[in-house]
């Protein structure tokens, strides 16, 4: 199958919960590669970098309906294995459907089109590091080599950038900054001003006035 040698345990886990009877896999749609294809709608699991969509997106939205799957660890067990030896701990981090943002920022116009959709799954997992000196010298000598699903906790299926903001603009004043974002989701200052981005280019909201060096904000009318 195209592409196959290349898909971690996560990828492969995704892939095949979306697979209805009939699918197809793999599917070379004009040069790109559709992982699922049910009927007209094509199905791409992207678990990072949605910067490497930007070429294939047009192609799949102009012959068909696509849903993009993107998964969100909101609980992460870590595996470090090193000399056969394995150690398991449970990441303090949790993931949140706002994180979808720090990817949205490559792709923050794709929500316009009324043929294309994202569902951010929200999942527990396992994540596999081991030790290797050489690769691994920015992290202390540890390699991420795989994730792997535990189970789905939530699906949350996101049709347009207006789903994403009215989530959090009940937390919101009449003007706001991209610190008020990231306090309203709960979420690092980064994650704020990637919302703030992704906002302003989906013409949902407009920059009204600055405050020092950060930008106000108001809705659209």
């Amino acid at each position: 199958m195209i592409g196959t040698l290349n898909e971690g345990p996560l990828h492969q886990a995704l892939k095949a919960l979306y697979a209805r009877p009939g699918s197809r896999e793999e599917v070379n749609i004009d040069g790109f590669v559709g992982d699922v294809v049910n009927g007209n709608q094509i199905v791409e699991i992207q678990t990072r970098g949605f910067g490497a969509l930007r070429k294939k997106l047009p192609v799949f939205l102009s012959t068909h309906t696509l849903k993009l799957v993107h998964p969100i660890a909101q609980k992460r067990t870590i595996v470090k294995v090193q000399n056969d030896a394995e150690s398991r701990r449970v990441s303090p981090k949790h993931g949140s459907l706002f994180d979808i943002f720090s990817e949205l920022v490559y792709i923050p116009n794709a929500l316009s089109d009324p043929n294309f959709e994202i569902d951010v799954v929200l999942i527990e997992e396992e994540e596999r590091r081991e030790y290797d000196g050489l690769r691994g010298r920015r992290k202390r000598g540890w390699v991420t080599t795989g994730r792997s699903l535990v189970r789905v906790l939530e699906v949350v299926t996101v049709g347009s950038m207006e789903d994403l903001f009215s989530r959090m603009a009940g937390e919101l004043g009449r003007t706001f900054t991209s610190a008020d974002l990231a306090e309203a989701m709960g979420r690092p200052r980064s994650v704020g001003q990637k919302a703030a981005y992704c906002f302003r280019v989906a013409g949902l909201t407009r920059v009204i006035d600055k405050n020092g060096n950060e930008l106000v904000y108001e809705k659209s009318e």
